[in-house]
């Protein structure tokens, strides 16, 4: 456990243990009521200091929080860094420290010591940064120096370094993403929610949105890596056509790369469609809708972390590998996928037009009660 004692300079009492202390500039407590380290109210002292590097993609980093929920109950008074290439989608006030992944925080991430570093990411430099920061204990991946090859720091990282290596392993894995962290990192997993920033506190205006009926959130792209997991306007429209007769409201959500789709749609059905927003306020507009319909994509996470019932439409990833929380159901085609964690279809058709429009309302109906 690293400690530091109070220090004295010249003759002032000061505290660079606590969580409040800055060292570069007055801490709030100082600005705000002109409270100084000696006798402060306020006093907080961490008790270990903790490194977690994961830096993209987004969902991933979403995914990740609920080790915030551990780490708190196992390290209690701990403060915890969190390195990223997204700081933006991370819940502010519950990480003492979110920096970006950039020179300046390596630099100075390396000047420091920790009593625990997490290492998430199998990219080279995420590892090589392991491997020179100083801490009593170490998870995750390294840097073996012999070869610059992404290995395991120790047995408990094994697992989920195999699965992402062979895709046999992956496609046997029954183990979930967030419980292969848990694991990794030496804890049990104990259904920990995800740690998410829902954005209501910043007073969107939501009164185009439809009322009085189950509002389900239709995420109808899925990015360019892995486009087998598109599904065709003509399964959306059959769905929002169902949806409507039903008793819901389906409401078309997506990004600039789903925006002209979208229009159409909404020209065609009637669904409600509110365009494209910042990342917040895209945040904020699926937390007020009560399920959410969608690939294997950023929205899914969001919806997951947002604790929405999440119908999730799969096919070339390993079902397994996503806990919907009991919220929810995983929905995938007729016919078998072929095509595991691939972005052409090997048989010429993607087998997501073998997904029937029924079987996606059929798991709405199941998930969200009109």
């Amino acid at each position: 456990m690293i400690l530091s004692s109070p220090a004295m300079l010249n003759g002032i009492t000061v505290h660079p243990d606590c969580r409040h202390f800055r060292g570069d500039v007055p801490c709030r407590p100082n600005k705000e009521h002109g409270y100084q380290c000696a006798g402060c109210p306020v006093y907080s002292p961490v008790t270990s200091r903790i490194l977690l590097i994961k830096l993209g993609a987004i969902g991933d980093v979403i995914r990740t929080t609920p080790l915030l929920r551990r780490l708190r109950q196992e390290h209690p008074g701990c403060a915890i860094t969190w390195l990223t290439l997204t700081p933006a989608i991370l819940p502010q006030g519950e990480i003492e420290e979110v920096l970006k992944f950039d020179f300046a925080s390596v630099l100075q991430l390396q000047g420091r010591e920790f009593d625990v570093v997490i290492n998430l990411d199998k990219e080279k430099e995420a590892c090589a940064l392991l491997n020179s920061i100083r801490a009593n204990q170490k998870f995750g991946y390294a840097l073996r120096s012999s070869d610059g090859v992404p290995w395991p720091v120790n047995e408990l990282a094994n697992h989920k370094y195999l699965t992402g290596v062979f895709d046999q392993l992956s496609l046997e894995n029954q183990k979930p993403y967030v419980q292969e962290i848990f694991e990794l990192c030496g804890f049990d997993f104990r259904g920990e929610e995800y740690v998410f920033d829902t954005h209501q506190d910043k007073g969107y205006d939501w009164s185009q949105l439809p009322t009085g009926r189950p509002r389900i959130g239709l995420n109808t792209g899925c990015g360019d890596r892995w486009t087998t997991r598109l599904w065709s306007d003509e399964k959306w429209t059959e769905l929002i056509g169902k949806l409507q007769s039903a008793g819901y409201a389906p409401v078309l959500l997506g990004g600039e790369a789903e925006d002209a789709r979208n229009r159409a749609l909404h020209a065609a059905t009637g669904a409600a469609y509110l365009g494209t927003f910042p990342l917040p306020q895209f945040i904020n507009l699926m937390h007020q809708l009560d399920g959410i319909v969608t690939q294997v994509t950023m929205a899914m996470h969001i919806s997951i972390a947002l604790q929405k019932p999440t119908i999730l439409m799969n096919n070339i990833f390993n079902p397994h590998e996503f806990d919907l929380y009991g919220r929810g159901q995983i929905v995938q085609p007729d016919r078998q996928c072929v095509c595991f964690y691939r972005g052409s279809c090997k048989l010429g058709t993607s087998c997501m037009e073998d997904l029937p429009a029924e079987k996606v309302f059929e798991a709405v109906r199941a998930s969200v009660t009109v």
